[in-house]
């Protein structure tokens, strides 16, 4: 129990070291940054007039927006640009009305003096209406940084200038040494109190083992007495064995006795009347003796069969009992092996799931590039369709026409045909009539008739006008053709497939007009939710970049088409105090937190549970690390997203909630260490 609450206090104290070493790091890192961007400058061959500037907090932008670059040059007299200075004259012109002298809140080299008497400070709301009653070489700036200059030139606070970002970090510098000398202190006294709780459970565990000690050696005290208690018990039960045989043998013994007397009043009677043979009474005391010891030992016997079936007892009872605790036990193995068998067969699946599912981004890779191709063989295949949908239209008309050019055909025949049978019938009826005229008028035959007719005439026809003639009416004979008896059913039939063929075209036509329908839905579906996520990208795109740049502005721009589907996409960005202009156009830190905000900006539209960041910090300065640091913290605000991030970087390693971290403690063998912060922030807060 005191090793156990030792312990406890340790880690107790422990949780609060670990919230004030943090505390000291971060400081320090924050420190070393601040010291590093303000020395950067102080190498030079003339410090800066603003190393030797401090000014009041709240004042940084003010200060930086009045004196601007100015505050670069030197007051070092060997410069050939510097502050040469100017004392103030008490002729200069006063500030105007409501105006408080920036010199106040600023400590500054001589050098300065004139300048500073001249700058005033005012609220932003009055700014512009004092600049009227400036007088030459007056200025008017406020806590935020506008500028208003006797000239009729201002400048807005869009954002700190260098100067002022300057002079805010040696003010944060000046904070974080004194924070860093309290923190430290507070760093080393939770240090002694880890100490002394470290010295408390190194005496607890040093108590608990010679207690450990103390125990084992009773206990080993405590089993040789259980031994000797054993061996008594099993001594007082032979010896309450003995005592009962013998209380038996006394019984037994009494009543021998009794008898004994008895006999010996017989025996004494029989003695008394044997007394006249001599003989007889050696051979009765022999006898004697023998019955005497035989009965000793009978009566010891006794005693020592008694004792062992006690303890034969004894030793079934104790038997019965280590058999059933071997049972036990048995059954506690039993349910061991079970649960091993168990937790085996559990390893065995989740090593099996874990194997199958190793492969399973590759499988789901592998799926969606068949997806795609599949998509894209059905695109090629709709393609297809589409142009056999065209070559059938084609050929469709072109059936139509061919149909309705033979049904005219058709019709025109059938209707010459039918003139023809017309003529040929009223022929027919015309001749019969005519060779009944000839057989009832003339009394003769009409072959006959025809004959003599034409030599009466005495003027024969010509052989080649009757042989042209003949062969005219044969053409226009062939040129009728055969009857056909099928025209009827053959029209049916091409009715019947014409039919079909429309049916089929007004099919196609309808597939076609639900397909374009369907396709033009799709676009303008995907068209408006582009649209709505685009403009949600952006908004939240905006919303970072104007966060993580701490001002400026940014849009995405949709570009070379105005259909959204077939649009490129670009990126505006104005960082602060700079023009507008593309991505390719600013430096590598911009285009990093560009980038940045943009991921961001689509990770907020859809969140993930989880986002890997790797090195994403790399190509940013401290400055922007602190800014991207807080756009994680806002994150995790707005989302439940975990975020893995895998840096070197100080300042991100501050600011986490866990860290974990590969230590090789010994040569070839890498150890895994986690600190939770997290943990030991609300350790402190419960403490």
């Amino acid at each position: 129990a005191a090793h156990s609450a030792a312990r406890q206090g340790l880690d107790v104290a422990r949780g609060p070291l670990a919230e004030a070493d943090r505390r000291v790091g971060r400081l320090e890192a924050e420190a070393k940054a601040l010291a590093k961007l303000i020395d950067v400058e102080a190498k030079k061959l003339w410090p800066p007039a603003i190393d030797l500037v401090t000014v009041e907090k709240g004042y940084e932008a003010a200060l930086g927006a009045a004196l601007g670059d100015d505050l670069e040059a030197p007051v070092d007299p060997a410069s050939p640009i510097r502050w040469a200075g100017a004392a103030a004259d008490g002729g200069d012109p006063a500030l105007p009305e409501g105006a408080e002298p920036l010199a106040r809140h600023v400590t500054a080299p001589p050098e300065l003096a004139r300048r500073l008497a001249q700058i005033g400070v005012v609220d932003r709301a009055i700014g512009a209406m004092r600049v009227a009653h400036l007088k030459p070489g007056q200025r008017l700036v406020s806590r935020e940084g506008d500028l208003w200059r006797w000239d009729g030139f201002a400048a807005a606070s869009n954002a700190p200038t260098a100067a002022a970002r300057r002079l805010a970090a040696k003010n944060r510098l000046a904070d974080l040494e004194s924070e860093l000398t309290t923190a430290r202190a507070d760093a080393e006294s939770k240090r002694h109190v880890v100490e002394a709780a470290e010295a408390e459970m190194h005496a607890a565990v040093a108590a608990e083992a010679d207690t450990r000690a103390r125990r084992r050696e009773a206990q080993s005290h405590a089993d040789a007495a259980r031994d000797a208690h054993t061996a008594a018990e099993r001594e007082a039960s032979r010896l309450t064995a003995r005592l009962s045989a013998l209380a038996e043998a006394k019984v037994r013994l009494a009543a021998s006795r009794d008898e004994t007397i008895a006999a010996k009043r017989d025996a004494v009677l029989a003695l008394e009347a044997l007394a006249a043979i001599p003989e007889l009474e050696g051979q009765l005391a022999e006898s004697r003796g023998e019955v005497a010891a035989k009965r000793a030992v009978l009566a010891e016997a006794r005693g020592e069969a008694q004792a062992l079936a006690r303890e034969a007892e004894l030793r079934a009872r104790r038997l019965a009992a280590i058999a059933a605790e071997r049972a036990e036990w048995d059954g506690r193995k039993t349910s061991a092996d079970g649960q091993i068998a168990t937790l085996t067969e559990r390893r065995t699946e989740a090593s099996a799931e874990r194997a199958s599912l190793e492969g399973a981004p590759a499988a789901f890779a592998e799926r969606r590039r068949a997806l795609i191709d599949e998509v894209e063989a059905a695109e090629a295949a709709r393609r297809a369709a589409h142009d056999r949908l065209a070559a059938g239209e084609t050929a469709l008309a072109d059936a139509d026409r061919a149909a309705r050019a033979a049904l005219e055909a058709f019709g025109e025949a059938r209707t010459e045909a039918a003139r023809a049978e017309e003529r040929l019938e009223a022929a027919g009826r015309r001749l019969t009539d005519v060779a009944h005229e000839i057989r009832e008028m003339l009394e003769t035959e009409p072959e006959q008739t025809a004959a003599l007719a034409e030599l009466k005439s005495g003027e024969l026809p010509e052989v080649a006008t009757v042989e042209e003639r003949l062969d005219k009416l044969r053409r226009d004979r062939e040129r009728l053709g055969a009857v056909n008896l099928r025209a009827e059913e053959e029209l049916r039939e091409v009715e019947a497939q014409h039919g079909t063929l429309t049916t089929e075209r007004d099919d196609l036509i309808e597939a076609i007009k639900r397909l374009r329908q369907g396709i033009q839905s799709l676009n303008r579906e995907a068209r408006e939710r582009l649209l709505a996520s685009f403009e949600v990208v952006n908004g939240h795109f905006q919303r970072l970049f104007t966060s993580l740049f701490g001002g400026g502005a940014a849009e995405l721009l949709l570009i070379e088409s105005e259909d959204p589907l077939e649009a490129g996409l670009d990126i505006l960005a104005k960082p602060p105090g700079k023009k507008p202009a593309t991505l390719s156009l600013l430096s590598g830190g911009e285009q990093a937190l560009t980038a940045l905000a943009l991921i961001f900006a689509v990770f907020l539209t859809n969140p993930a549970p989880i986002c890997v960041l790797d090195e994403v910090d790399a190509p940013l300065d401290d400055h922007n690390v602190d800014r991207f640091c807080d756009l994680l913290d806002e994150m995790t605000k707005l989302t439940e997203t975990r975020f893995v991030i895998i840096t070197h970087n100080p300042i991100t390693m501050a600011r986490m909630n866990r860290l974990y971290g590969v230590t090789m403690a010994e040569r070839g063998i890498s150890q895994l260490v986690s600190v939770d912060l997290e943990g030991a922030v609300r350790i402190r807060e419960a403490g």
